[in-house]
Order: structure tokens, then C-alpha cells, then sequence
């Protein structure tokens, strides 16, 4: 089966109503939507991962806003290209219409020059920046861009956001439409696509495409599993296995199996990922998933980060294959990712609890004469450096966030609390 363009192309939207997904950007109230609504509009920098419509969501900003839209790739353009637009934006005087809008895709991928190149123009008002990127953007893009941006985090699509829009491939895509698909089963598609609507739709075509002129089509699970395996063996930096491959990286490590996480690794490497978002998930797992089983584990993996960014390709493949066999054989605990957890869960539940006075700062005569800091008992006057005395706000006195684990550095950490403070946090 020949198409003209790519299912996913075919069902891009054209207006913001028949956009699918980001209701906490776009439904009436958002912030978002209540600027476009406005006219009014801040250079923004969308993050979210792959397919999940920033591309789309830009363009039809612009439509909606009726606004001159400019498009560049970080992966193929450079300072003239950014340079090229602003000046033919200046050049249009009067004749161009203000607000003129640039959609740089995979800004994350510009160097700190390029960005700076953006500065000017943005700050000026010359053009309105809009940039996509699936990296977190407090890391790669430069402070003085991301001052003068609003960042909008946009989020995988939902169950129901899917299967609306296969339902609507399937009655309005002129292919489809043509004929008779019955939706039987869908977990699989739905599993493999992992949030990403691009990828849905593409592995939905390719399995349409199997059954060549036949009108009548049923789609199951075991279907969808035998035809998307073969599709899916390539990875894509970019976006197809980006995320299902890291996934797969990081799991190895938790489940202690150094080859499994060195294959993975290699699999990154050989596509031509970025070092520092393989470091990245390495200095994570380092705290998430060893933490204080072995904090040298953290060391390791920062260690690691820094070395990266001073050795490029190919050197950088053994530094993170020493850190990742080291963190993949070291012992596992997540014991302190767990107790930030429930901290968290506690913090949500019980919202802003006082500060026990004994606590509080005292920088004004008023706050000590309220009583803020006296009773206060400080550990290093009394012996072993330790006095008893309560830290959590009286409503959740006793509340223990720190569970060990089996790990034995865990174990010590349990032991240490119950030494001091006895049966109070069992």
C-alpha cells in the first residue's frame, strides 16, 4: 500500500479544536490557552516527549494567532539560518506582521552559540521563539534563552486521548475510510505506542499495509504483536525507541546484570545518542536505584558526567560503560528514593504544617519575642554531638519516611536511628 504521506501527517490537525490531549494547557481556563485567547503570547519552549504534538501544537498557535511561521530543525540548522530569518523578519518592516513566530525543533540540540544567536530578537520582541525539545530544558537551554521563556511541559497522551484518535484515523483518513477495520483488541497498540501518537499511527498503518487490497480488517492483540516486532527493531534517537531503549538501559542496571545494561548501552552508543542524556539517567539510577547501599555509586556516576564533557566520541563509550558495569554489579537500595516519596505523600496529604517554634529563625527582636527559636537544644553541647528533641510539626510527630531495605549500608542507616531515637520511628 503507497501512501502520499505518513498516517500521522495525514491526521495532523488544522485547527486547535481538533487538537487531541494537553487539557491542562488548553482547556478555557489554562494559562496557555487563556494567552492565546489574549492574542498575547511569551516566547515559549514546549517539553515533553516524542509525539506527543509540539510540533503540531506550535503550528496551530500560529494559525490560531494568524501570525508569520518560520520552522527550523536544530539538527540541520545553524547561527546563518537563525540569522537569515531574523533579518528577513526586520527586513519586512511594516509589510510583516508583528509578532512573527520561529518553531526551532529540538532546540536542545543547538550549542550555546546558536542559542545565543536567539537573544536579540527574542528579547526585542523581533520574533516570538517557540522551541520543542523531549530534554529537560533547566539543562539544555542556556539561562538567558530560558529567562525570556515560559517552558510548558505537555504530557503522553492518555488511553482515551488514543483511541480517539485511531477512531478518528479510521472514519476521516481517506485510506481508511475505505475500509472495514474493527478495533477487536487494542491493549497491544496501545502498549507499544507508549503514549506517542506518532508512533501509534505509524505502527497502525504498517499493520493496515499488510493486509494490502483486503477491505475487511480485525486488529487483536496478537496481530498487532507479531506484525510491529520487525518495525520496531531499529532505534531512533529522535523519538521511535529513544525512551523504550533507556528504559530498557536503566532496568538492566536495577536488576543487576552488567552485559544486559552494556548491550543497551551499545545499542545508544552505535545511534548516535547523546553522552550526556546516557549520564544523565546514569547519575539518577546512581541515587534511585543504589543510593545508600553504596554512595559511591553517586560518585561514580557524577564522576562520570564531568569526564564526558571533557572526552568526546568515541573515548566517552568506555567511560560510560565503567560507570555503567560499576553501578549494574554494585548493591541495590532505594531506600532514599522511597522515603523522599512518602515525604512527598505526607507533604500533599497534611499540606504546609507549622514550624515547630523551637525551629523558626529569630532575625527580629519581634520573632524572639514570640518565642521563635527558644527551647532549640544545639546537638554539638551536649554529648555525642546528640540531644532529643522534636523536628516534625507536632501533627505528624513519629511519622517515619526511611524504611531500609535488605542492603546492609540500609540496614546500618536503621540501626543508627533506632540507637538514638529508640522505638519512635518503628
Amino acid at each position: 500500500m503507497s501512501f502520499s504521506a505518513p498516517l500521522a501527517e495525514r491526521m495532523r490537525p488544522t485547527t486547535l479544536d481538533e487538537y487531541i490531549g494537553q487539557d491542562h494547557l488548553l482547556k478555557p481556563v489554562a494559562s496557555l490557552r487563556r494567552a492565546l485567547d489574549s492574542g498575547m503570547i511569551p516566547s515559549m519552549i514546549f517539553w515533553g516527549p516524542p509525539g506527543v504534538g509540539k510540533t503540531t501544537l506550535a503550528q496551530l498557535i500560529a494559525g490560531h494567532l494568524k501570525r508569520p511561521f518560520y520552522t527550523l530543525s536544530a539538527i540541520s540548522s545553524g547561527v546563518k539560518d537563525v540569522r537569515d530569518i531574523i533579518q528577513r523578519v526586520e527586513q519586512g518592516g511594516m509589510f510583516q506582521t508583528s509578532g512573527t513566530i520561529l518553531f526551532i525543533d529540538e532546540i536542545h540540540r543547538f550549542s550555546k552559540a546558536q542559542q545565543d544567536s536567539l537573544l536579540g530578537a527574542v528579547e526585542k520582541g523581533i520574533i516570538t521563539l517557540i522551541g520543542a525539545t523531549t530534554e529537560n530544558p533547566s539543562f539544555e537551554v542556556i539561562s538567558a534563552l530560558l529567562s525570556r521563556c515560559q517552558v510548558y511541559t505537555l504530557v503522553s497522551h492518555t488511553k482515551e486521548d488514543l483511541l480517539n484518535l485511531l477512531n478518528r484515523a479510521i472514519v476521516n483518513d481517506s485510506v481508511l475510510a475505505k475500509k472495514k477495520i474493527k478495533l477487536s483488541e487494542t491493549n497491544a497498540l496501545l502498549a507499544i505506542s507508549g503514549g506517542d501518537a506518532r508512533k501509534l499511527l505509524n505502527i497502525f498503518e504498517i499493520i493496515i499495509g499488510t493486509f494490502g487490497d483486503q477491505q475487511k480488517i480485525e486488529i487483536t492483540n496478537e496481530l498487532v504483536l507479531s506484525t510491529a516486532q520487525q518495525s520496531l527493531a531499529m532505534y531512533d534517537k529522535d523519538g521511535e525507541q529513544h525512551y523504550d531503549i533507556i528504559s530498557a538501559f536503566i532496568k538492566s542496571i536495577r536488576g543487576s546484570d552488567p552485559n544486559a545494561a552494556v548491550y543497551w548501552l551499545a545499542r545508544m552508543v552505535e545511534g548516535g545518542e547523546d553522552p550526556k542524556f546516557i549520564a544523565r539517567r546514569l547519575l539518577i539510577s546512581a541515587s534511585e536505584d543504589i543510593g545508600l547501599a553504596n554512595p559511591n555509586a553517586l560518585l561514580m556516576a557524577n564522576n562520570c558526567f564531568q569526564a564526558i564533557q571533557s572526552v568526546g566520541w568515541p573515548e566517552s563509550r568506555i567511560i560510560l560503560a565503567q560507570c555503567t558495569i560499576y553501578l549494574a554489579s554494585s548493591p541495590k537500595g532505594n531506600g532514599a528514593y522511597m522515603a523522599i516519596n512518602r515525604a512527598q505523600e505526607e507533604v500533599k496529604r497534611s499540606g504546609n504544617l507549622g514550624v515547630p517554634l523551637p525551629l523558626r529563625n529569630a532575625p527580629t527582636k519581634l520573632m524572639d519575642d514570640l518565642g521563635y527559636g527558644k527551647g532549640y537544644l544545639y546537638s554539638h553541647d551536649h554529648p555525642g554531638n546528640f540531644a532529643e528533641q522534636e523536628f516534625l510539626p507536632s501533627e505528624i510527630q513519629g511519622t517515619s519516611f526511611f524504611q531500609a531495605g535488605s542492603s546492609k549500608r540500609e540496614q546500618e542507616v536503621q540501626e543508627f536511628i533506632h540507637h538514638l531515637w529508640g522505638n519512635k520511628y518503628d
